[in-house]
């Protein structure tokens, strides 16, 4: 090569090194605490509002640039924000910044403490509020632009499952509850495990990880940390920012003691189903649990150790995409709007006082409405972290399928970002009522609108970051001693959604999961499951889960996992866990087994109308292995890994159809979860029984 050739290539070479941008960050907090005091507080079901101030409300924001891209994100001590609002405010600070409105991000925390600018339920907006918020959001949007340094950046994250729990549970079929519409539709609600005798289990997963993006200087001088957690809010006296202030506030004095201008800021993570008490320990709400500081002081905490294992980098680029699209509401049908009308009329201009008052108002104005439009994004900040955002309460579960699909290891879901839009259960939710599934503005969206919005938030991080991934856990050894096995078809239960439940043999034979069942539960034994991550189940509530396997009218065996929901004194009728016969064919044509109260507490293991003899101990709320074994006419059931009776069946049926958490006739659903269901097309030996449950153990 020439010499000119070879120094014209080294010069250009130079030259990218040396202009490849720098990235840069800046942070800033903005006051939005009222000056005018009464202000309206929503959160409630009915209007309020506070005359007296605890803590300062703010925004907090942090902006970032790669030389080509800027991107804000502003965390607000807001209960939730209209998209109108927040898109008058992105548009002015667009303007004077000259960046995108689309580079923008505006979260609420949802404190239920701080002023209303947003109508829902029994509150308005505070009409002097709301325009003062939409002031100082523009301020809050420009001011980290004016503070834009050399930065590098890294993610943490640790566990804190001690600090949030799931607070909607599953009602047994006998406690349904009345809606405010005056119609037995509640199978689960909020806070419904106060009284354990009521309920089967939680109606989902939790997401416990505190997650941290820190940003420092080069020199490693703290600038700018988001966090983000999956817990609704504490509760607090008087105008506050809840937890999430005092846990900002608390990692700004711990990093930065000489207040240099570091700023800590906590957003909301995917916490629509989520709240600080644990009913799985106890039905009582703790009246001696933790105050609001000690449980500030605890996430701090946590917050550090995370930060402490930080790796930082200075990302060569950044990038933000937005979607917005058209939703429609579940407005009322004539019969509803007629009794809304009624009831509106007779309040004549004062605010509703009672719940059916609330909603029968909230079904006014989504018939007034009849769709909205909702906003969601998708970051990248640098090769691996991403954020997601939803402008709604999301349940945990939507923000667990997020993080599985993203293309980035590390990515974080906020919530009643650039809106806020309500509840959106995912669909199966909506068939079991409560709270969240009522049609207002609080929750009004249609049934849809739960898999549209995770769809569209994995699509905006693929457009920033590159195709979607598959992040589940990994199958562990219990996996692969079943497989070794050679099971017809096995279901290991752990999709995010129905109705079909995927084979994991080779086979193919997907299994047909019925409507009102739940998704991605905790299932049995991480370690042995679950390579590196909890294993899951589904959790039946009032459907089944069943499979045709052609030509299997012989020699066969089950096995499955099962976790007991309903409390004793309460099953009164058999609930079944396995049935093999045919749709809807009479009970008497196949094989059953079912479990059953035996009135002392404990419950009994049945095939067909009789109790197995042997020692049973069937806990509720644990998780038990249970194998069914058809050998010409003879049937084996063994209970964790014990044999309990031969019994001899001289009618095997021909059926080849199998039902899991039911019998064919539909009759007597199992009420708990089911995981790790393989079916063999020949009878299991005793050691192989024995083998698979210490697998799974």
């Amino acid at each position: 090569m020439r010499l000119d050739r070879v120094l014209l290539a080294f010069s250009v070479l130079a030259f990218v090194v040396t202009s490849r941008a720098e990235f840069m960050a800046g942070a800033a907090i903005t006051d939005i605490t009222p000056k005018q005091l009464p202000v309206l507080v929503n959160g409630g079901m009915t209007s309020r509002s506070l005359d007296k101030i605890k803590t300062p409300v703010s925004a907090r924001s942090l902006a970032f640039s790669d030389g080509k891209e800027k991107i804000v994100i502003v965390v607000v001590d807001s209960c939730m924000m209209g998209r109108d609002l927040l898109d008058q405010a992105k548009e002015i600070a667009a303007e004077k910044a000259g960046i995108p409105r689309e580079r923008i991000l505006i979260s609420a925390t949802h404190a239920h403490s701080v002023p209303s600018s947003m109508g829902c339920l029994g509150t308005d907006a505070d009409p002097v509020y709301s325009p003062f918020l939409v002031k100082k959001l523009v301020e809050a949007i420009l001011a980290p632009l004016t503070k834009l340094q050399p930065a590098r950046i890294g993610w943490g994250e640790i566990d804190a499952g001690d600090y949030t729990a799931i607070r909607r549970w599953v009602l047994h079929p006998k406690f349904m509850r009345e809606d405010p519409f005056g119609n037995l539709t509640v199978r689960a609600n909020m806070h419904a495990a106060t009284n354990w005798d009521q309920v089967t289990g939680p109606s989902g997963p939790e997401d416990p990880m505190l997650q941290v993006i820190s940003v420092q200087t080069p020199e490693g001088k703290p600038l700018g940390l988001l966090a983000n957690f999956s817990m609704h809010y504490f509760g607090d006296q008087d105008i506050s920012a809840d937890y999430f202030g005092l846990f900002s506030n608390g990692i700004q004095e711990k990093l930065d003691p000489d207040k240099t201008g570091f700023v800590a800021m906590m957003s909301h993570g995917c916490s629509g189903d989520i709240w600080r008490h644990d009913y799985e320990k106890s039905p009582a709400r703790a009246k001696d649990g933790p105050t609001i500081e000690g449980y500030s002081e605890d996430m701090i905490a946590l917050a550090l150790k995370a930060i402490d294992g930080i790796s930082y980098e200075e990302p060569e680029s950044i990038a933000m995409s937005e979607t917005r699209m058209t939703l429609n509401y579940r407005v009322p049908d004539k019969q509803r709007l007629e009794w809304a009308q009624t009831i509106v009329a007779e309040m004549g201009d004062r605010l509703p006082k009672t719940q059916p008052e609330v909603y029968a108002r909230e079904q006014i104005i989504l018939h007034e409405r009849q769709k909205t439009e909702v906003v969601v994004q998708g970051l990248r900040l640098g090769e691996r972290i991403g954020i997601a955002t939803t402008p709604n309460e999301t349940y945990a579960l939507t923000g667990l399928k997020i993080k599985a699909a993203s293309p980035l290891p590390h990515t974080m879901v906020i919530e009643l970002a650039n809106g806020g839009d309500g509840y959106i259960p995912p669909p199966e939710q909506h068939l079991l009522g409560g709270y969240n599934t009522w049609p207002a503005r609080s929750a009004g969206l249609e049934v849809t609108a739960e898999p549209k919005i995770t769809e569209a938030a994995v699509q905006m991080l693929e457009m920033v970051g590159g195709p979607r991934e598959d992040r589940r856990a990994k199958p562990g050894p219990a996996v692969a001693k079943t497989l070794a096995m050679k099971p017809k078809a096995y279901w290991r239960l752990d999709e995010f959604a129905g109705p079909r439940a995927i084979d994991s043999s080779p086979n193919g034979i997907d299994a047909l999961i019925e409507p009102r069942v739940l998704f991605y539960l905790p299932g049995p034994n991480d370690a042995a499951f679950a390579e590196g991550g909890i294993n899951r189940s589904v959790f039946l509530a009032g459907d089944r889960i069943s499979a045709r396997i052609p030509g299997l009218t012989g020699d066969y065996a089950v096995s499955l996992w099962f976790w007991s929901g309903t409390a004793p004194g309460v099953m009164e009728k058999p609930e079944f866990l396995l049935s093999k016969g045919k749709l809807g064919g009479p009970f008497s044509g196949g094989d059953h087994i079912s479990i059953r109260g035996n009135g002392s507490g404990g419950r009994d293991l049945l095939f067909g109308g009789g109790v197995l003899s042997g020692s049973v101990v069937i806990e509720r709320w644990r998780w038990h292995h249970l194998v069914v074994v058809r050998e010409g006419k003879n049937v084996r059931v063994a209970l964790d890994g014990v044999v309990l009776q031969a019994s001899a069946n001289p009618f095997p049926t021909t059926a080849d159809t199998f039902f899991f958490g039911g019998n064919s006739s539909g009759e007597g659903n199992f009420e708990g979860r089911l995981d790790e269901i393989a079916v063999f097309d020949r009878a299991l030996r005793k050691e192989e029984i024995a083998e698979l449950y210490q697998a799974g153990k």
